[in-house]
C-alpha cells in the first residue's frame, strides 16, 4: 500500500512541476554586440522579434484566367439554360417516381402476404389475358382489345365493387383500392 502511495506522489510531482514552472515569470536580458557597453539592458516583450512582425503591405493580385478556365466558364454559361431545364424536369418527375416506388412496395407487400384465394384469382385473370392473345391473331387492334377485355371481365368477376367504381370513374388515384378476397363460405352464402 505504501508503495502505491509513493508512486502516486511521484506522478503528482512530475505533473505539478511543469505547471508550476509555467507560472514563473522570468526577465530576459539581451547582450549588446558591442563589447564597449558592459551594461545590461532590459528588453520589453514588444521589442523581441519573436512577438512582433514587420509591417508589410499586402496587395491582392488576381491571376489572369487561363485559356482552359475561360473555356470552362464559356461552357457553363452556354449550358446554364439546359441544366435549369433538367432541374425543372427532375423536380416534376421526382414526386411521380416516388409515388411509383410506393405503389411497387405496396404490390410487393401484397404478393408477400396475399389474402386468401389471391393467387387462384390472379391465375384466372392472367389466363384470360393469354387466351385473349391466342384469340387475337391477325389484327394489331385485336391484340390490344381482346386480352385487355378478357382480363377486365375476369377481374370484374372477382372484384365487382372495384370494377363498378372504375367504370363510373369514381376511382381516385390517391385513394388505394382495397382488395378483399372472399372466402368460399361467403361466396356460398351469396
Amino acid at each position: 500500500m505504501r508503495k502505491y502511495v509513493l508512486q502516486l506522489l511521484m506522478v503528482i510531482r512530475l505533473g505539478a512541476t511543469p505547471v508550476s514552472l509555467s507560472l514563473l515569470s522570468l526577465q530576459v536580458y539581451a547582450s549588446s554586440s558591442e563589447k564597449e557597453t558592459p551594461k545590461k539592458e532590459l528588453l520589453k516583450i514588444e521589442e523581441l522579434s519573436l512577438y512582433s512582425s514587420p509591417a508589410r503591405e499586402t496587395k491582392y493580385v488576381e491571376n489572369p484566367q487561363t485559356q482552359l478556365e475561360e473555356g470552362v466558364s464559356h461552357l457553363r454559361h452556354v449550358l446554364e439554360p439546359y441544366t435549369a431545364c433538367c432541374q425543372d424536369l427532375y423536380a416534376k418527375a421526382m414526386p411521380k417516381l416516388e409515388k411509383a416506388v410506393e405503389h411497387g412496395r405496396e404490390g410487393f407487400e401484397l404478393l408477400q402476404n396475399p389474402p386468401a384465394g389471391f393467387y387462384p384469382r390472379l391465375g384466372v385473370i392472367g389466363f384470360a389475358g393469354i387466351l385473349g392473345l391466342f384469340l387475337a391473331r391477325g389484327s394489331k387492334i385485336k391484340k390490344l382489345v381482346y386480352p385487355t377485355g378478357l382480363m377486365g371481365i375476369g377481374a370484374s368477376m372477382y372484384y365487382p365493387q372495384q370494377a363498378v367504381s372504375v367504370a363510373k370513374g369514381d376511382a381516385d388515384g390517391d385513394k388505394p383500392l382495397e382488395i378483399h378476397a372472399a372466402s368460399n363460405e361467403k361466396q356460398a352464402q351469396k
